[in-house]
């Protein structure tokens, strides 16, 4: 049984996705959705990654706009590409045939046997506009784990993590309609760092990729070291690890509730542990074998690099 994945197509979303091929999950298809960058640059990232790594999965074009408020992308910290670099970037390449991520997302869970797994990187807006369109086939969601949210604070805004704040009113939907939710967020993937040092092994794997990851990899590093941190947060892979490989991670059960309104509150969620049981509604990821998710991220990475 195959997975999904809807990403913002930045470099951690790369690097989660190869964590999942080289986990051995067959990835039955990509939605794509504004994040990182605006959605034509999404799409054509999303085309240069497919070419540089030889993806053969479909690709479908999703939400390039939130369900309310005014678009938000990450690109004052990852530059118009939606991804930073030391060197190399991402190769040009043609565009993908036009899909509609929509129609491809309802015909993958018509043909459920089981329930199905998506792996969200970005905002949620893709699932709410299905949970708003076909509650019935949205039921079909078995495991939806998502990086995202923040359990103490944000980093967008100090009360907000980017992809709920990008779309507060997506991640409400989601949780309104009893989604599965596994919420990967911000201080827990703090726990898991790449370091300067990390990029030598990467390149010296030595085959047609190794110097464009090396690169990619070492630019997505230097927005932590730039800001005087020794690394930076590896956040979608993260998530990626907890989606293959959940024993490396613990999820803990609460009541989640987004912020959707307030200056200095609209994004936040908020994640209550004492919430009797009959109230929670989704579950937060509270600790992480951090050797474990580094090794399976670089490995990853590196494994690529020798391709």
């Amino acid at each position: 049984m195959g997975v999904w994945i809807d990403t913002d197509m930045g470099f951690d979303d790369i690097a989660a996705i190869l964590v999942v091929a080289h986990a051995k999950e067959p990835i039955d298809g990509v939605s794509l959705v504004f994040g990182n960058s605006g959605f034509a640059r999404v799409r054509q990232n999303a085309a240069s990654a497919a070419a540089a790594f030889g993806w053969t999965f479909p690709i479908h074009d999703g939400r390039a706009l939130p369900v309310l408020g005014r678009l938000e992308t990450a690109e004052n910290i990852l530059s118009e590409a939606g991804m930073l670099t030391a060197g190399r970037s991402l190769p040009a390449a043609p565009l993908l045939p036009e899909s509609d991520a929509f129609t491809a997302l309802c015909h993958w869970l018509e043909t459920a046997e089981s329930p199905r797994r998506i792996l969200a990187l970005g905002p949620l807006t893709n699932i709410a506009a299905l949970a708003l369109a076909r509650p019935d086939l949205a039921g079909r969601i078995g495991d939806l784990t998502w990086m995202g949210g923040g359990v103490t604070a944000g980093n967008h805004t100090a009360s907000a993590e980017f992809n709920a704040f990008a779309d507060p009113e997506a991640l409400a939907i989601v949780l309104a309609h009893g989604l599965p939710l596994r919420m990967v967020d911000l201080d827990l993937c703090r726990k898991v760092i790449a370091y300067p040092d990390d990029v030598a092994p990467v390149r010296a794997a030595g085959s047609r990729n190794a110097e464009l990851l090396a690169d990619l990899l070492a630019g997505y590093i230097s927005i932590g070291t730039s800001r005087g941190r020794p690394g930076m947060a590896i956040y979608d892979p993260c998530a990626a690890v907890a989606f293959v490989r959940p024993e490396a991670v613990t999820f803990t059960a609460a009541r989640i509730d987004a912020e959707l309104s307030g200056a200095l509150t609209r994004g936040r969620t908020v994640v209550d542990v004492r919430a009797p049981e009959e109230r929670r509604n989704a579950a937060f990821a509270s600790d992480i074998d951090v050797d474990a998710a580094r090794a399976l991220i670089l490995g990853a990475l590196i494994a690529e690099a020798r391709r």
